[in-house]
């Protein structure tokens, strides 16, 4: 058989490895401080093989048919109840259930962009949102943050800038407003409030990733974006951090006519109405504060954990942000550092970590790297920084 000739595959999709905690393997003495992704013990296991066996004897094949029973409905009332933690006051009908928020991300940016359209990021920023923008097509700008989160000074001097200049503005601006991915910082309520008010005078809608939200060590709770902008945000958040990510199952709210419009990517069929049912069970019969306050404990301490771990090995050689939620620390090197560098000899030692570098638009951010405590267990956390510690360190005698 002639071999084929090869294939001019779309341009749109890029030419790059994926990276992130569904894609992550690791070796068994590798100390995975790179995964993004909840430690396996903190899942409802027990609760969730009695949900998923309820959902079977108590709604019979209706749960295994397109539509499924009664979950569907009764998950996007559940979503749009808890949504007044968040002052985010819907409807269901406001509440489109996806698999996973990542085809949130891809449904928002399908509905909005066109070829050439202008996104606007933080920098850092979450690199798997990157990847659609840029297979949509979109030009992407990244501006930078600090320890308030975005810096919206700057956007509101570009916006002013590109209207005056006659460029382009951004269709499109993609924020993570609480413990940032990976920044680990929180957007503070003056900011937020600017940026909703930015949203509508330039006419551009903000992408709100809020994946971490629940996962909150302190009791504050600041007003989603959504609140502020309804008709100019696209919230999104996820199960995947609170109850488990094998059950890809994410979210997004919008006005009804956005729904409607992200709705049609589902082309008349839904994200897993069994997983559906088995998360409307589970939510009716655990006692869901409860349960996220058991996660709450067990982050704060394996953060306290890796916190005191890396003030251990590195003192004043690093900087950072104490995060207040979610599951990163984001650590500052001296100027002439690459973290990239030393990637592979602390996966060789026995620990892995992301370099900063891969969560920035530009050739930028190689002073950093991200840390994820989620994943790992206090003891685990302290022996994986020592040895990350221990990388950096050989790296640091060959400048």
């Amino acid at each position: 058989m002639k071999k084929p000739d090869p294939f001019p595959f779309a341009k749109r999709v890029p030419p790059v490895a994926q990276t992130g905690a569904a894609q992550a393997t690791s070796s068994s003495h590798v100390i995975p401080l790179s995964y993004g992704t909840p430690t396996s013990d903190a899942f409802p296991y027990e609760s969730l093989v009695e949900a998923a066996t309820a959902s079977i004897l108590r709604e019979g094949r209706d749960s295994l048919q397109y539509a499924g029973a009664g979950g569907p409905r009764s998950v996007q009332e559940w979503i749009a109840k808890r949504s007044s933690l968040r002052s985010i006051h819907v409807q269901a009908d406001q509440v489109l259930v996806t698999y996973g928020s990542q085809q949130a991300i891809d449904f928002a940016a399908r509905t909005l962009l066109e070829p050439g359209d202008h996104v606007w990021v933080e920098a850092p920023t979450y690199f798997g949102a990157v990847g659609i923008f840029r297979t949509s097509e979109a030009v992407l700008t990244s501006f930078p943050m600090d320890g308030d989160g975005l810096r919206v000074e700057l956007i509101e001097v570009a916006l002013y800038h590109a209207r005056q200049s006659g460029l382009p503005l951004p269709k499109l601006l993609y924020c993570l407003p609480n413990f940032h991915n990976p920044g680990g910082i929180s957007l503070s309520l003056e900011r937020r409030k600017r940026l909703a008010e930015l949203a509508y005078e330039f006419n551009f809608f903000i992408l709100e990733d809020d994946a971490y939200t629940e996962l909150t060590f302190t009791e504050e709770r600041l007003p989603s974006l959504y609140s502020l902008a309804p008709e100019r945000t696209i919230y999104l958040s996820t199960f995947s951090k609170i109850i488990a990510p094998g059950i890809r199952l994410g979210w997004a709210i919008a006005a009804k006519e956005v729904v409607a419009r992200l709705n049609s990517f589902m082309h008349g069929s839904r994200a897993s109405v069994f997983a559906q049912e088995i998360v409307s069970q589970l939510l009716h019969t655990i006692d869901f504060d409860e349960h996220v306050q058991a996660l709450i404990s067990r982050y704060r301490k394996s953060r306290d954990a890796m916190i005191e771990a890396i003030n251990d090995s590195f003192g004043t050689e690093v900087a950072y942000h104490v995060p207040e939620g979610g599951f990163f620390i984001w650590l500052t090197f001296p100027e002439e550092v690459d973290t990239a560098q030393f990637v592979r000899d602390a996966y060789e030692r026995g620990v892995s970590f992301i370099a900063g570098s891969d969560f920035f638009v530009e050739r930028e951010g190689g002073r950093h790297a991200r840390l994820s405590y989620s994943y790992s267990g206090p003891e685990q956390i302290r022996q994986g920084v020592k040895l990350f510690a221990d990388a950096y360190y050989a790296y640091r005698g060959k400048l």
